[in-house]
């Protein structure tokens, strides 16, 4: 190979072009130090923008794979754009002044650009909903197929795939469990955002970067609002340890050798500028794509002219800090903003800007009286405190300040609003306006009513009348409904099943209604064991698999009654002795109508559902029958949710 030459390893630079992208991003680098030495940052002015993303919605309130529609529709680009998904939009604000009427206004354009994506979606046959994840989500929605055909996602998928080497794995622990692999990076797109941008000044970005990073855990935990992932009740803000798991290129992680993931919290404190933190990432990060280089940033830069930086720029967008270090040039005046990408969508736009108005506030007030927050808490405990208000939400205690231990609760209601609101006092924000945002913050945490209790209590209130999609399904349903009402979630009512329309569309493939909460039995126990597990659990049909999950044989009430009968004994027999071992099996994504013709051609009363080789679920004719019932009631206009008599395991 020549000196010219260049390869592609799994997509990702190698060879020349990876050396010739890395000259351009420390060119960059070596430009904008100029320019900060240089003073050639526009100082003195405070703006703020937001990027609302959101999820489309079809008729069952499942994913809808709709954006270009939408965007073709709405043919405004500099206001709506994709992400990863095709069943996501994002929404990109008018920066505003922080000051006067900067915040309504900016709440004013929100509600206008999220309206009329709402009505062009509406003209398509679909919805919009503002959630960090959706609970109507399944893994069969985040094919490559759903993959918006972009050549730069595309692109990126392919590298990621090629660093991980192999299939991306999450697990994620809260009161439920999840543990999924997945073989794309569009795990990603299960997480929507609200993202929050302020405009500091270059002397003042290390003491407020830092200072976003303390108030971290405190602003998690009064935004959380994404509780439900797949069926599984998991963190107060799931997208925090999801987003982590769907990007992580790291092959294997050693306890001899630290490897930060691309998406984290950071690992230490800015001391000095925002080049440290460039130059962490560029010495932690190899680059993964390239861009086409037309400029020499010093050559623009000495004839008077401010340099874009792109090679910089889209390195440092490949990595994820939770709060992340932006350049820009607007109107050509260059500046620093620090992104906030913590909080999630929703639940609706008047919470979403609410937890703005008291970041900023924060950041403006505290910004002014401490001159440097890092000497008063450590590092370790600003992360800790941040993952803690992740997993617990507005139930969190910290480790805040001088070392003190107190609660979310108490820290924000006594002393983060009142300094919340000197600092929005201090930009000259309309008093009203002051008033009325700090004031939905503070009416959620005292009732304890966020977005993720939201969702947890109307899942859990719907338990014995619902199974775990159709939970799903009111719930989506219900946040659409009380989003159109312009209300915060702590005056939302919970979600009813009668909010959720019923369709055949809602059950069209296995995984929308199979049981997944399974007992189970091993080839070797006793008979004696599944007929006392049939009575317990009420239940006709019990899968028999091995210690990997694998289905070696079914179970039938019939056969352990002619066991039985037949004189058997049923403590000193293993279940292999009368199992079925060539049970029929179907996939969670096999059609609910083919699923019904083969249990009616085998004449079979249960059907377990496999994915990759493993036991995930079980159909019975009993579902068949319950989903007959609920598309008849909806025929028939009949609006009243009949309890159970009992949960059917």
């Amino acid at each position: 190979m020549t000196t010219k030459e260049h390869k592609e390893v799994g997509g990702q630079l190698e060879g020349e072009r990876q050396r010739e992208f890395m000259a351009a991003i420390l060119d960059d680098l070596r430009a904008l130090e100029h320019m900060l030495q240089n003073n050639l940052f526009e100082t003195g002015v405070r703006r703020i923008g937001v990027e609302q993303e959101l999820f489309l919605l079809n008729e069952s309130w499942r994913p809808a794979r709709g954006v270009l529609q939408v965007l073709e529709k709405l043919r405004d680009p500099a206001h709506f754009t994709t992400e990863l998904g095709q069943f996501q939009l994002e929404i990109n604000c008018d920066p505003q002044l922080l000051g006067g009427a900067g915040l309504g206004l900016l709440h004013g354009q929100l509600d206008q650009l999220v309206e009329r994506a709402r009505v062009a979606a509406g003209e398509l046959g679909m919805q919009i909903v503002l959630m960090g994840m959706l609970p109507t989500m399944q893994k069969s929605d985040l094919s490559l197929d759903s993959m918006v055909p972009s050549s730069r996602y595309m692109e990126l998928n392919k590298i990621v795939t090629a660093l991980r080497g192999g299939k991306f794995e999450v697990a994620i622990k809260g009161l439920d469990e999840l543990v999924l692999d997945h073989d794309s990076v569009m795990v990603e797109a299960c997480n929507s955002s609200f993202q929050v941008h302020l405009q500091v000044a270059p002397d003042e970005f290390a003491r407020m970067y830092n200072l976003s990073q303390v108030l971290a855990g405190p602003l998690m935990a009064v935004s959380a609002n994404s509780p439900i992932a797949f069926n599984r009740r998991l963190w107060a803000e799931t997208r925090i340890a999801l987003f982590r798991q769907a990007v992580d290129t790291r092959k294997h992680k050693s306890v001899h050798r630290e490897l930060e993931a691309r998406v984290s919290f950071g690992t230490r404190w800015v001391r000095k500028s925002i080049v440290e933190i460039f130059k962490e990432d560029i010495a932690r990060f190899r680059a993964l794509v390239g861009t086409e280089l037309d400029e020499s940033p010093m050559a623009v830069l000495a004839s008077g002219r401010l340099p874009q930086l792109k090679a910089l720029r889209l390195h440092n967008g490949t990595i994820y800090r939770w709060n992340r270090p932006c350049f820009g040039v607007t109107e050509g005046k260059a500046h620093l903003r620090i992104e906030n990408r913590l909080m999630p969508a929703g639940p609706s736009t008047i919470d979403e800007v609410a937890n703005a108005a008291f970041w900023v506030g924060m950041m403006v007030e505290i910004g002014a009286r401490e001159e440097d927050i890092t000497r008063r808490i450590e590092f370790d405990d600003a992360a800790s405190n941040f993952y803690t208000a992740a997993r617990e939400g507005v139930g969190s205690n910290f480790t805040w300040l001088d070392g003190n231990e107190i609660s979310a609760r108490e820290l924000v209601l006594e002393q983060l609003l009142p300094l919340a609101a000197a600092g929005l006092r201090r930009q000259g924000i309309i008093e009203e306006h002051v008033q009325h945002y700090l004031g939905v913050v503070e009416n959620r945490v005292k009732t304890m009513r966020t977005g993720a209790r939201w969702q947890l209590s109307s899942w859990n209130s719907l338990r014995d009348r619902a199974t775990l999609s159709e939970r799903a399904t009111a719930v989506v349903a219900a946040t659409v409904a009380r989003q159109l009402t312009g209300r915060p979630v702590a005056e939302w009512e919970r979600a009813r099943m009668d909010e959720a329309k019923v369709s055949a569309k809602n059950y069209q493939r296995v995984e929308h209604y199979m049981t997944s909460d399974l007992f189970t039995v091993h080839a070797d126990d006793a008979i004696e064991m599944v007929a006392n597990l049939m009575i317990w659990e009420r239940i006709r049909h019990v899968p028999v698999e091995d210690l990997e999950h694998h289905l070696v044989g079914v179970i039938t009430h019939r056969a352990v009654m002619r066991f039985i009968m037949g004189g058997g004994d049923p403590r000193r027999t293993p279940v292999s002795e009368i199992m079925k071992k060539d049970a029929v099996t179907i996939t969670p994504e096999t059609q609910t109508i083919e699923a019904l013709r083969t249990m009616r051609r085998l004449s079979i009363g249960c059907l377990p559902v496999l994915h990759d080789g493993k036991l995930v679920g079980m159909i019975t004719e009993e579902d068949f029958m319950d989903l007959a019932t609920k598309l008849l009631e909806e025929q028939m206009g009949i609006t009243e949710q009949l309890p159970l008599p009992i949960e059917k395991k």
